[in-house]
């Protein structure tokens, strides 16, 4: 009896490590945002195109395919901000660093945990604002922040409560901008940041709402941004306000996304 084996080489090997790694980079941009809703409907219609075709079901088919292949412009339109956010997350990428491009396959690890201390930072932003002290910190996550780190002026100090309320302190010459948290580092101050024209933006929100918006459309990046009028925190992520109704909500759902 002869039995026929499937040439499985190395390469085929390579193929699919790299198909994983597109698709796990797909899958963390997508995550927790509308488009992934848009792509679990692509793939239904996908599904039913292919049971059409096993079935001979011509006219059927024949449409879901013509939507299915001149669907692709209509897909850039849709997906614009994750495509950019992808081209971004690769052209970032820093072979050299410890966030370079092995650190952002941790994923292959076991087990993964973070060192940033959310409590630190959160209880830091509560004193801030109760002295309606503007603020505005970036926790970096997966894509690398050494483009925006560059703007700004370089530091390495541990987080705590103390060095985040002198930074932000009215009279300080480090206040202005944005400071950057890279596992649990206070890695620069001063950063300048993308600023988002999006309309959709109220217009009661100032430059620093819109830095930090524009920052979390480009990158991963989370956000925390103390309101210097109200005293309000934000948190934002994604481009969008993340709503919460009390600090520990906000605790529970910051600690959730900077380990994932």
């Amino acid at each position: 009896m002869n039995l026929d084996f499937i040439d499985f080489s190395f390469l085929d090997v390579l193929d699919i490590f790299l198909v994983a790694v597109l698709l796990f980079y797909i899958y963390k941009l997508l995550k927790g945002t509308v488009a992934i809703n848009i792509v679990i409907g692509i793939a239904f219609i996908f599904l039913i195109w292919k049971v059409t075709q096993a079935l001979h079901m011509e006219m059927l088919s024949g449409i879901l395919g013509y939507l299915l292949s001149g669907g692709v412009i209509a897909l850039i339109i849709v997906f614009q901000q994750e495509i950019r956010k992808f081209l971004l997350m690769i052209g970032t990428t820093n072979f050299s660093t410890k966030k370079g491009f092995l650190n952002q396959l941790k994923f292959l690890k076991t087990e993964i945990h973070t060192e940033t201390d959310v409590e630190t930072i959160l209880t830091a932003c509560v004193n801030l604002s109760k002295t309606k002290t503007g603020a505005l910190l970036v926790i970096e996550k997966t894509n690398n922040l050494d483009f925006l780190i560059n703007t700004g002026d370089k530091m390495n100090a541990l987080v705590n409560e103390a060095i985040i309320e002198s930074i932000f302190y009215k009279n300080s010459p480090l206040h202005d901008g944005a400071t950057v948290i890279r596992d649990n580092y206070i890695v620069a101050t001063r950063v300048i940041l993308p600023v988002s024209n999006s309309a959709k933006i109220p217009s009661r929100f100032g430059l620093r709402h819109r830095a930090a918006i524009g920052v979390s459309e480009k990158t991963d990046a989370i956000c925390l941004l103390v309101s210097e009028e109200t005293g309000e925190i934000s948190y934002i992520k994604d481009g969008e306000f993340v709503l919460y109704k009390s600090l520990e909500e906000l605790h529970r759902k910051l600690e959730k996304d900077v380990m994932a």
